[in-house]
């Protein structure tokens, strides 16, 4: 190998060390910002969320724009703010700054990749250069800022150092595409609210189950039929029994897990699911499901069993409903309202 072959592979090499410092400077100088910028609370994130923090500094009112749909036709009120915000009890935000109000026309192709990190749902916020908070992107207004609501724990478990890097690369990818700037807490403080979260979370999660056992396998088209009749309603692949609020009371699943709508096979088993912390608090939530669970297995001729596979005791609702009320006041009391949008985020 010659003198200059040496020197080209020596020059490489010290450039790439070059190129990694200037990075790691970088990526410090943003965490100290983000440091500087998130404080650290003392205040539990789910039993008191929203109110003033330790030392009496009030909680800053996240601006924002919401995910579902990324856009919506309605154009937004010039004079007034959206009402749905991050959510401090189980969300962490990612800002991202603009040095340049950025068009919203040109915004909405990135909002795509912005909906999930890992098995975690992101929901974007935003404020327009007039200072106007956002729950959508509106292709005919401008943007001083996002907000990524990342969100800190579900039934797939707290989130994770994969989900949260990544989720931040994208927010950076955003900014460097926008020649904006990010900020947020640091990756340690995150992961453990999100443990916290999930632990608190994991102590409250219960699902009841019944099932209706068919003498004679039916068509699903008849199934479906004979559950509406009953005041069963579409819900993606099942059916839900819904409250006077539109959330499900319970729900309605093919025993074999595919959708009602998923051609012409018949059905010789089904599910009726009580999802405790996602249904809205109810003094007889389970013997709800009993009474409608028993007319339908009237219609259908099916036996009611519960998810052990033995008939249902006469009296056992009053008790499980009596359980189950404790369990609605622990949730209430972790800040986590039965069948709350807080409650059915992090219960999904």
């Amino acid at each position: 190998m010659s003198d200059l072959q040496i020197g080209l592979i020596a020059l490489g090499v010290l450039l790439i060390l070059l190129v990694l410092g200037f990075n790691w400077w970088q990526d410090r100088r943003a965490r100290n910002r983000m440091q500087a910028h998130f404080p650290a609370s003392e205040q539990d994130p789910l039993l008191g969320a929203g109110e003033s923090r330790a030392g009496g500094e009030s909680v800053r009112r996240e601006p924002g724009i919401g995910m579902a749909g990324a856009a919506q036709a309605a154009e937004p009120s010039p004079d007034g703010d959206d009402a749905e915000e991050p959510d401090p009890a189980c969300e962490i935000v990612i800002e991202v700054n603009f040095g340049e109000p950025a068009p919203g026309a040109d915004l909405l192709p990135y909002m795509q990749s912005l909906r999930h990190t890992g098995r975690k749902p992101i929901r974007v916020f935003a404020e327009t250069d007039g200072g106007r908070h956002r729950a959508r992107i509106h292709a005919g207004e401008s943007y001083a800022s996002l907000q990524l609501a990342v969100l800190l724990a579900n039934r797939s478990g707290p989130l994770t150092a994969i989900e949260w890097s990544q989720a931040w690369a994208r927010a950076q990818d955003l900014a460097e595409r926008f020649e904006g700037t990010i900020e947020g807490p640091d990756q340690q403080a995150v992961l453990e609210r999100a443990a916290k979260l999930d632990d608190v979370c994991a102590a409250l999660d219960t699902q009841v189950g019944l099932t209706l056992l068919l003498g004679a396998p039916r068509g699903a088209t008849e199934v479906v039929g004979l559950a509406r009749e009953l005041g069963f309603a579409p819900d993606g692949p099942r059916l839900a029994w819904l409250a006077d609020n539109g959330v499900a009371r319970f729900t309605l699943a093919r025993g074999d897990g595919a959708a009602f709508d998923a051609g012409m096979s018949s059905v010789d088993r089904l599910l009726l699911l009580l999802d405790v912390p996602c249904s809205p608090a109810d003094p007889r939530a389970f013997g709800r499901m009993v009474d409608v669970g028993r007319e339908l297995a009237a219609r259908l001729h099916a036996e009611l069993v519960d998810d052990q596979g033995k008939p249902l005791v006469d009296g056992a609702e009053t008790v499980i409903d009596e359980r189950l009320q404790v369990l609605f006041g622990q949730l209430d009391q972790a800040g986590l309202p039965a069948g709350s949008p807080r409650a059915q985020r992090v219960f999904a």
